[in-house]
């Protein structure tokens, strides 16, 4: 059943061709939705995904029994890297998936193919559905303004300790020429409806000068 359908080498039909075209071509559809649902996405980019497998496929039926070609294609591909912008880790993997389906219907192997497109579609589908991977949202990041002649350092202490199970500095920058103190801390917070009661208290100390408190947000290099 997952035996390749093509025949020997350089012996191809247009028949086989054509199945293993209109597979990819389907099979690179559904990897598109499965990447489309509930993730931010481009019409360029699902586009892309969706005809990524048979252009793959392609390439791999033309050089079917060339080693040669095949260290060509090889190269070929390997420039596309550094002419890429980066990307997301979902979206590396999503083309990672669409081109090991190509490859799978390029040498024949269809019913691997749609097997392999099943499984990961699905398992790419739950994890999304479900919470797996997701940052605690008692996670914060609490940016402070205080006047440069303040001294931070245990100033904040009992707030923390009251409203927080744990409070991290992360950082500490100059602003308004210099005449500012800016604190970034990350904190968990105890309960997260006494998230105002925090600011008011840290309002007070800093003479009310802005603050900042919001969600984690993750680092643009996820790879």
């Amino acid at each position: 059943m997952l035996d390749s359908i093509l025949a020997a080498a350089g012996n191809i039909t247009f028949a086989e061709i054509a199945f293993c075209t209109l597979a990819s071509l389907v099979l690179g559809i559904v990897i598109a939705g499965v990447y489309m649902y509930r993730n931010n996405y481009t019409k360029n980019f699902v586009v892309t995904l969706a005809l990524l497998p048979v252009l793959i496929q392609s390439v791999i039926m033309v050089v079917n029994g060339n080693l040669g070609a095949g260290v060509a294609v090889m190269g070929a591909f390997s420039l596309v890297r550094f002419r890429s912008a980066p990307g997301s880790a979902k979206e590396i993997v999503s083309i990672f998936f669409a081109m090991a389906v190509g490859l799978a219907c390029g040498m024949g192997y269809v019913a691997y193919a749609a097997l392999f497109t099943v499984l990961v579609g699905a398992v790419m589908i739950l994890l999304s559905a479900t919470r797996f991977g997701e940052r605690d949202s008692a996670v914060k990041t609490l940016k402070i303004l205080i006047p440069e002649d303040t001294d931070y350092t245990h100033l904040l202490d009992d707030l923390f300790i009251r409203y927080t199970h744990s409070a991290t500095l992360e950082r500490v920058r100059t602003t308004n020429l210099g005449s500012l103190y800016e604190l970034q801390y990350t904190v968990k917070l105890k309960e997260p409806d006494k998230e105002k009661e925090l600011l008011d208290g840290i309002r007070q100390r800093n003479g009310n000068l802005n603050l900042t408190c919001g969600r984690l947000v993750a680092a643009q290099t996820e790879l």
